[in-house]
């Protein structure tokens, strides 16, 4: 367990990624401001809070067909655009350098085929277990390469999870739940069952060599996951879990881990909002199924899980429907900080994309390989790390070939998109700037860095740089990740060293991906609509 530091929130003047958001294409061109001044930014190496974990995205569900159908080339050129820490002969990324990858753990519904009862064979998912209790691990085949591609790219952290148990147990025999609040989907006579299967998945990726270090048993338990008024069928694997059914599982699960020896930890909650972890009273408090932090981390708890031997001290959640308006992106991570520091657990920011209408700021419907989405999604990530100090920040689909900003790369076939049998067999691979934007982390903030506090003037209440910095574990280098919604401004960093007269720059704007130059520290510039990577020595 690494060093975990929480900030104040009382802190200095700190630029944390929650100025308001003015997405490029809602600006009069017409009307250009006058000329900045420059924004000058001096970092404070001293005063730390928490230590970075990890950034990661999920390989939901396309890996499956990408992973097994694509053609080699179009499989290693997606896996180094996800993966790679290697450069070109001029220095830039060939990828973003991710540091934990999320391997769906499926509950059988591919193998029921239309009986499954979940419409799209792109939401199904196959199952290592057969009914009868034996395995067969060359079952997701397609997931399985990229999690090797992974490891060859030296990726350290590899996350197991699920979204259903096997469908032979649950209490449905189906792997979508009834819809009820609360009603877990679960057959409670295998929970001895289930919980050797979890410890079988976990142990057979160690013995492969790809070691899965963390295994997460629940996803966003507070949705009913149901067939939907007006369907017919349901839309994914998926099943409601109350704060009490989580403990249990993660007793045996701990209980089976630990007696047969199998290092994977147990990170646990995964929450569908944010408040949910931290806040009681919610529209889940009469299923039990908020306030999750207190739940499962305070000892005086019935579902105290905190002290179990196998159980990682975190808690995870997801950004959704908390980042709009900017109020509520605030309001809602400086709660859950006050609620993590009270129960001295980190955070785990494990799942996000863009949905829903956001208050009119962004609408998740209808791709966006620009900067629109990827500036929303940098300044959501700002908000998880510097407000909510999320030590893990994790994307939902890596892979996607919706029309929908769910995805950091997307395919297609002629230029039709959607869950088709074409698309599933081959099509054109398209990296999205949220990729890139993405890489403006998790390339450079690395596993162990420990973010630092920075003061910065002057500023403005529109359209005002976003910041944050982290030093190495030595701390000798600094990164320093700034998005610019807005024109070009120039940036002056003080403090540095005298020796310190060149600055590595990093861009990711309309032009760039992740493009790399090499400026005079006295002359930085950042580009418009950007989000930049600064590099040096402290």
């Amino acid at each position: 367990m690494k060093t975990f530091l929480l900030s104040s929130l009382a802190a200095l003047t700190v630029i944390t990624g929650c100025s308001l958001f003015t997405p490029p294409d809602a600006r009069n061109a017409k009307k250009r401001p006058a000329a900045p001044s420059p924004l000058v930014v001096r970092v404070l190496p001293s005063q730390t809070y928490q230590t970075m974990h990890s950034f990661g995205a999920s390989d939901c569900w396309s890996a499956q067909f990408i992973g097994l159908n694509y053609p080699l080339a179009k499989r290693e050129q997606i896996a180094d655009w996800l993966f790679s820490l290697d450069t070109d002969a001029a220095g830039n990324p060939k990828g973003i350098g991710l540091s934990l990858w999320r391997f769906n753990i499926g509950a059988g519904s591919t193998e029921q085929g239309d009986s499954s009862g979940i419409k799209s064979p792109w939401r199904r998912s196959e199952c290592f277990q057969r009914p009868n209790g034996t395995y067969d691990w060359s079952k997701q085949a397609g997931q399985q390469w990229f999690v090797e591609a992974a490891h060859r790219r030296r990726v350290p952290y590899l996350l197991g999870f699920t979204n259903s148990p096997p469908v032979q147990f649950t209490a449905n025999g189906k792997a979508y739940a009834s819809g009820k609040l609360g009603d877990y989907n679960f057959n409670r006579q295998k929970l001895t069952e289930y919980a050797r299967f979890l410890t079988d998945v976990a142990d057979y990726f160690n013995r492969e060599g790809w070691p899965m270090q963390y295994l997460s048993p629940f996803n966003e338990p507070q949705w009913d996951w149901g067939i939907k008024k007006g369907q017919t069928m349901a839309t994914q694997e998926g099943t409601p879990a109350t704060n009490a059914d989580m403990a249990e599982l993660t007793r045996a699960l701990s209980q089976e881990l630990t007696t047969r020896n199998v290092p994977t930890r147990l990170t646990i909650g995964e929450a569908a909002q944010l408040n949910y972890l931290s806040q009681s009273g919610t529209n889940r408090s009469q299923t039990n199924q908020d306030d999750v932090i207190n739940a499962l981390f305070a000892s005086h708890s019935p579902a105290f899980i905190g002290n179990l031997p196998a159980v990682e001290p975190v808690a995870s959640g997801h950004s959704y429907f908390t980042t709009s308006p900017v109020s509520k992106l605030e309001s809602v991570r400086r709660d859950l900080a006050s609620a993590l520091q009270k129960a001295k657990v980190p955070f785990w920011q494990s799942e996000y994309c863009v949905l829903g209408d956001n208050d009119g700021e962004i609408n998740g419907s209808g791709r966006d390989l620009g900067m629109t989405t990827a500036l929303y999604v940098a300044r959501v990530i700002q908000a998880d790390i510097t407000l909510a100090n999320a030590t893990s920040w994790q994307w939902w689909l890596a892979l996607s070939p919706s029309n929908y900003k769910d995805g950091l790369i997307y395919v297609e076939n002629n230029g039709k998109m959607g869950e088709n049998p074409t698309n599933a067999q081959n099509g054109d691979i398209m990296a999205s700037k949220s990729l890139w934007a993405l890489g403006n982390y998790a390339r450079f903030v690395r596993p162990g860095m420990v973010r630092i506090a920075l003061e910065t003037s002057p500023t403005t209440p529109t359209d005002a740089p976003q910041l944050s910095a982290y030093r190495s574990q030595d701390g000798k280098q600094l990164v320093l990740v700034v998005v610019n919604p807005g024109q070009e401004r120039p940036l002056q960093l003080a403090g540095l060293p005298p020796s310190v007269r060149q600055l590595a720059v990093y861009e990711t704007s309309a032009t760039a991906n992740l493009r790399k130059r090499t400026v005079s520290a006295k002359n930085l510039t950042l580009a418009a609509q950007s989000v930049t990577t600064i590099l040096t020595t402290l």
